[in-house]
């Protein structure tokens, strides 16, 4: 867990590692990180919910029970709901993808994994992120955890990013240096 201290400086780590913490004293990290990929999820897919958490006019009350009914509504476990309760009430929803993020990023140190943020122009399947994930271990030598997004713009290939290195294979930047060598 190397990398607490640097996550301990954000309003965001500070949550994610508390929820970190009663997760592997409680013996729930796989239950937890369960829920949380589920909210992350209705977070990208859901409008609603994130204007729900980014919203200043939602008092505390209204906020504790509308996220009260997505935790149930989302079947998670109940250490999350609790957690997101008490977001709620110290008006820091706004937080929810930011624990979210940090608390992977604790849960992969624990495991001995290595975090990869990988940009795609078109989802990835099961297959292709398990033999990525392989890619990555030959190079890197360490276990590998994938933080996907999707990224049209970038048209083809994918960039991934494993702490200060990047592999930029997008079909963007080739254009982008294909055209730069053109103009000589």
């Amino acid at each position: 867990m190397e990398n607490s201290s640097g996550i301990q400086a954000s309003l965001a780590g500070r949550y994610a590692l508390a929820l970190f913490q009663l997760a592997r004293d409680g013996k729930a990290l796989d239950s937890v990180a369960a829920s949380l990929s589920t909210l992350k999820a209705a977070l990208a897919e859901s409008a609603d919910l994130r204007a729900l958490t980014r919203s200043p006019v939602v008092g505390r009350e209204a906020a504790g029970k509308a996220i009260a009914a997505v935790a149930a509504t989302l079947g998670l476990d109940g250490l999350t709901s609790r957690t997101l309760g008490v977001l709620a009430e110290n008006r820091r929803l706004a937080q929810i993808s930011g624990v979210i993020r940090d608390f992977e990023t604790l849960l992969s140190g624990y495991k001995g994994e290595t975090r990869a943020q990988v940009t795609t122009a078109f989802p990835l399947g099961k297959a292709q992120q398990s033999a990525l994930a392989k890619q990555l271990k030959a190079r890197t030598g360490q276990d590998m955890a994938l933080d996907l997004a999707v990224d049209p713009a970038i048209m083809g290939g994918l960039i991934v990013k494993m702490g200060s290195q990047m592999i930029d294979g997008s079909i963007r930047t080739r254009l982008n240096k294909l055209a730069q060598a053109m103009k000589g």
